[in-house]
């Protein structure tokens, strides 16, 4: 493990929200929402409301910056995060976790909520160091973000897809070049 449990899961989803931007887009309704919360396990207040979702929706370009940052300008962007949403963290308990940070009161806003727990991970990323671990997808016809938490750094592709569309093309010039 690079990074504990709950800054993985807050990099992990702050990417998938961050990616559900690229077409097709995965966060369309309300239902979607339901079902990125429920990947992620998070805690606290969920409206479920058109706003809530749109709140949500537009968050995606912030998180995409803030993860394909160069380092100094990520600090740039944690530290105006945290100060926008008040943040104070926290040690928290709750079910299924042991102790871990939080930095907002559970019934803050959700989008308040998965800003200051991406800031907050980014803060571990940053101070270690490991930048490295963000970048955009391999891909050329992709602009994924990409969080690589392998031990080797070996992961150059969002998803599955990519990776498998790069392996087949890869596969078929080298047939077409023997």
């Amino acid at each position: 493990m690079v990074f504990a449990h709950d800054t993985e899961m807050s990099l992990q989803s702050a990417v998938v929200l961050a990616n559900s931007a690229e077409p097709p887009d995965t966060l369309e309704s309300v239902a979607d929402l339901d079902r990125f919360l429920a990947d992620f396990e998070y805690s606290g207040r969920h409206d479920r409301t058109r706003a809530e979702l749109d709140a949500v929706r537009a968050l995606r370009p912030v998180l995409r910056e803030l993860l394909t940052a160069e380092r100094d300008h990520a600090v740039e962007l944690v530290n105006a995060m945290l100060s926008e949403a008040r943040a104070l963290p926290q040690l928290v308990r709750h079910e299924p976790y042991d102790w871990h940070v939080h930095a907002v009161l559970p019934d803050a806003p959700l989008v308040t909520r998965i800003t200051v727990e991406t800031a907050m991970a980014m803060i571990d990323v940053i101070r270690t160091d490991e930048m490295s671990r963000l970048g955009v997808c391999a891909d050329e016809d992709c602009d994924g973000v990409v969080l690589d938490l392998s031990r080797n750094r070996s992961r150059r592709f969002c998803s599955t897809t990519c990776g498998n569309r790069n392996a087949v093309a890869a596969y078929r010039a080298r047939q077409s070049d023997g």
